[in-house]
């Protein structure tokens, strides 16, 4: 059987099996009305006339309100086991292609990025290099789009591993039954677990849900692409003895994201680092007993280190000396926990992870100078570098808070200092007043004075990252983020709390010492264009440098393509973060600082979603200097992490990406025809930044609109995520955060913010430069920002369903204005698909993409159903809200279509 014929086969035994079960659970009756439902959308999709539209609206209003919650859930739940098909079809793709391939590597993997680089003249000593400069940071965050339950996710785990056995060729008849029949009992307890949360999840519960991943799956693959990577590099430059730094981690925003989320305290980020604590405790303690189970040699056949053998301190060496030190490891390891859960009588413990590692490279190398060098690489080295990559912290915690928070701060403490009213000078008063105080050894105040609630929580913050920093090692915690950072003041007022809680320290001789890393975060569209000004005056500043030269001279930058987005739209948002990151480089070059940007996507195209590799070889040439920080959000991080092969896959296509692209050096003329092209992209932002401006911001039919034609309300009643979903109580779109904005739209079938006013832009320039037409066919072909861009506007074009989004246009109250609206978006939908088609000269959308796009065709016809019920629940909902009527029954029912919806199109968040 070929490949597409396996995953035919895994699609039809999954369908028929929650066909059986469906029976067997709701009843005959229901079954047939899910297959008569599915066979109508089949056909409104194959003809699209009105009479089979009708036909198919009067079955879904004929299905019994008893039998509605059954229907939808059956709808959803075929999602589900389709999207875990297709994951382990993507992992028979790649065994497949291993097998067969030969010696040619697969695109994205580690051996063809480098193999690359030496076809492209690169020297070992320069890959070493490289190699010391690489940093692939990819960072776990609890944004509100996972509509899918842990509970439910650990059953598809489950069904996924039953699904891969079916590709033994060896397997009887009588085995594939009991398969069937594991497979139908998984199901079953999918169909009987609600894929609803009844409660909101808490901060605690999001920091376990992605602890699961790296306890599931990270902990051992990273491992893996290191060893990979070695092992890569000697088979390509055998010149060298190549030892390979750690270079690819996951860090977490879980119990560290502050802002606009007050359930994260400083207690709680506390508990937060002991989670991650006891995770890795938990994981050595699993090692180290394997590893004492394997490590069975006998003294008096192999021989042990004099090193190995002093450190037991026994008075007669014991006949197995490796399982005497691990037992030795083990008592360390549970005194440490101990310790670390305020146990003061401890006595054996380890004082660090440096300490732990050591123990364990003294096992390495008294194996490998007794002869056993073979085990010491397949048994201890992995572990070796779980050590190096996790420590005692398992993954890095970022911190971050909005800039008015420690503006409020800085205001009472300078006020009870007698140095205020700080809040009311100018910006380089602040600065001024700032770096003097910055420079005075002395506190401000004295921690016995009483503080308000809110100051004095800010504060407790920085003096939990000192307490973690000193019991977890420093990695633990490493960077404080500032939202809606505006100027340099924003910037040094958390480098003076940093002071205040020791964690930044002016000597008398004018050096100082630095703890933490301070990273600007750029979101609006003003925010991109005042930052590299910002950045300038930053590195201008004396103390602000001197903290630079203590955290490596290495400057972080973290960009937001939600808010630009919902700021500017896609393609403004778009150019503006590639001007920025040009124009920031610049400015950093001058100062002679190093320069990381944190890349803070989410996994929805209209928030920087699509591949991560695309992602990053559509920076600037100059951004890729082997480093990038990335966020991984929501249903991404299950889609990508919640199997080693497909997680493997996934870190290995972003390494290979940020290798390949450190090569991307300009010549001269590449920097012209980018010049010509640039200009050409500026016009065009200008035009769509108008176009979408004019009708999201300056059009007063719109925000009846957002609210009446897409879940938007609704939504805050889904239990995905810890915060809310508005910055305040209003209705404005200004005052809505971009996730749940980008969530509506997906939701509706408009997926609005991730294509409106790019077609306008084209058409009208096109209009005024007709020769243009084939500078952008040769736009799309040779560079690669704008090909990623036109590329991920053919995603949502695809996704998006103008069928569908009337439906939803129809629930505005006021009928000559939904019609206002849908047609102005109906107009530049196809306004956009039009010229699209004319810069990639092909005929259909997603040309290029025959895999996506046949997948998008087969799932509509599945999804259709969903939409068109989430349409009638809302229309009953409201109605009973406006009556006040009990409303839960309809309100559960719209979030199981929510949550079907956002299956079965994938990156919706």
């Amino acid at each position: 059987m070929n490949s597409e014929g396996a995953l035919r086969r895994d699609v039809r035994i999954l369908g028929d099996l929650l066909g059986n079960v469906l029976i067997s659970q709701c009843g005959e009756e229901v079954f047939q009305s899910v297959e008569e439902i599915r066979a109508a959308a089949k056909e409104l999709r194959a003809d699209g006339t009105v009479e089979s539209r009708k036909m198919f609206l009067e079955k879904i209003r004929q299905i019994p309100k008893e039998h509605r919650t059954h229907v939808i859930k059956a709808f959803a739940l075929y999602f589900q086991l389709v999207n875990i098909a297709e994951q382990n079809h993507r992992i028979r793709r790649k065994r497949e292609y291993e097998r067969s391939s030969g010696s040619a590597p697969q695109r994205g993997s580690l051996r063809s990025a480098v193999l690359q680089m030496k076809e492209h003249g690169v020297q070992a000593d320069e890959m070493q290099n490289l190699m010391h400069e690489l940093g692939v940071e990819l960072f776990l965050t609890a944004h509100p789009t996972e509509a899918l339950r842990r509970t439910v996710l650990d059953k598809h785990n489950h069904i996924a591993a039953i699904l891969e056995k079916f590709d033994d060729p060896l397997l009887s008849d009588r085995e594939i039954q009991q398969l069937e029949r594991k497979l139908k009992a998984e199901i079953m307890g999918l169909w009987q677990t609600s894929p609803v949360r009844k409660e909101r999840i808490t901060v605690l519960d999001e920091v376990r849900n992605g602890l699961y991943f790296l306890d599931e799956i990270l902990f051992d693959v990273l491992p893996v692409i290191h060893l990979e990577m070695e092992e890569q590099l000697k088979v390509v430059y055998p010149e060298r003895n190549w030892e390979v730094p750690s270079f690819l981690r996951f860090g977490s925003w879980m119990g560290g994201d502050r802002d606009g989320n007050p359930n994260v305290t400083a207690d709680l980020t506390f508990q937060t680092l002991l989670l991650h604590f006891d995770l890795a405790l938990r994981k050595y303690q699993e090692r180290i007993q394997s590893l004492g189970v394997d490590l069975s040699q006998s003294y008096g056949v192999t021989g042990a280190s004099r090193d190995l053998i002093n450190s037991l301190q026994v008075d007669l060496i014991p006949d197995e000396p490796y399982r005497e030190k691990i037992k030795q490891i083990q008592k360390r390891l549970e005194g440490t926990r101990e310790r670390y859960h305020g146990s003061e009588t401890t006595e054996t413990y380890y004082n660090g992870p440096k300490e732990f590692l050591a123990d364990i490279r003294l096992i390495e190398k008294s194996l490998i100078e007794n002869k056993a060098g073979e085990i010491a690489e397949v048994k201890v080295r992995p572990l070796i570098r779980q050590i190096e990559l996790f420590g005692f912290h398992m993954a890095t915690l970022d911190i971050r808070q909005h800039s008015e928070v420690h503006e409020n701060t800085i205001d009472e403490l300078l006020a009870l200092a007698k140095i205020g009213p700080y809040k009311s000078l100018g910006e380089e008063e602040k600065i001024k007043l700032l770096t003097d105080l910055l420079q005075d050894p002395r506190p401000l105040v004295s921690p016995f004075v009483k503080l308000s609630e809110s100051s004095q929580e800010t504060l407790n913050v920085f003096h939990t990252i000192r307490k973690g920093q000193t019991l977890f090692g420093e990695d633990c915690i490493q960077n404080y983020l500032i939202s809606l950072s505006q100027g340099v003041s924003d910037l040094l007022e958390v480098l003076l709390l940093s002071k205040e809680a020791g964690l930044f320290a002016w000597e008398a001789d004018g050096s100082a010492t630095s703890r933490l890393n301070i990273v600007p975060l750029f979101e609006t569209i003003g925010d991109l264009r005042a930052a590299p000004a910002i950045v300038d005056q930053l590195f201008a500043n004396p103390v602000y440098r001197k903290h630079l030269q203590e955290r490596g001279n290495l400057q972080e930058i973290m960009l937001g393509y939600s808010d630009s987005n919902k700021d500017g739209g896609y393609l403004t948002a778009n150019w503006e973060l590639y001007k920025s990151q040009k124009a920031i480089f610049e400015v950093a070059s001058k100062h002679e600082v190093r320069l990381k940007f944190f890349h803070g996507r989410g996994g929805a195209l209209g928030r920087g979603g699509g591949p991560v590799e695309r992602s990053i070889l559509a920076q600037p040439p100059e951004a890729l200097h082997g480093k990038v920080k990335i966020t991984e959000q929501g249903e991404v991080i299950s889609q990508r992490y919640s199997h080693p092969e497909i997680a493997k896959r996934s870190l290995e296509s972003a390494v290979s990406a940020v290798l390949v692209g450190s090569m991307n050096v300009q010549t001269e003329h590449m920097k012209d025809t980018e010049r010509k092209w640039s200009e050409i992209l500026e016009r065009l932002s200008q035009d769509s930044f108008a176009t979408y401006q004019e009708f999201i911001y300056k059009n007063e039919d719109f925000l009846p609109y957002f609210h009446q034609a897409t879940p938007i309300d609704e939504l805050a009643e889904l239990n995905i995520g810890s915060r809310p979903a508005k910055r305040k109580n209003s209705p404005r779109i200004q005052d809505l955060r971009a996730i749940p904005w980008v969530f509506s739209w997906t939701q509706n079938r408009h997926l609005l913010p991730a294509w409106f006013g790019f077609g306008t832009s084209i058409e009208n320039y096109i209009k005024s430069n007709p020769e243009s037409r084939s500078e952008f066919n040769r736009m799309y072909r040779k560079w690669p920002f704008f090909k990623t861009l036109i590329d991920n506007i053919q995603m949502a074009l695809s996704k998006a369903d103008m069928l569908i989004a009337v439906e939803y246009a129809n629930l505005v109250g006021e009928k000559d204005l939904a019609n206002r609206v849908f047609s102005r978006v109906l107009d530049e939908y196809e306004r956009t698909k039009n010229m699209v088609l004319l810069i990639t000269q092909e005929n259909e959308i997603l040309a290029n993409s025959p895999v996506i796009r046949e997948s998008i065709r087969l799932r509509n016809p599945y999804v259709d159903p969903l939409s068109y019920f989430q349409v009638l629940l809302l229309k009953e909902l409201r109605i009973r809200k406006a009556e006040n009527q009990d409303f839960n029954e309809d309100l559960q029912d719209v979030l199981l279509t929510i949550n079907g919806i956002a299956s079965g199109l994938r990156n919706t968040g």
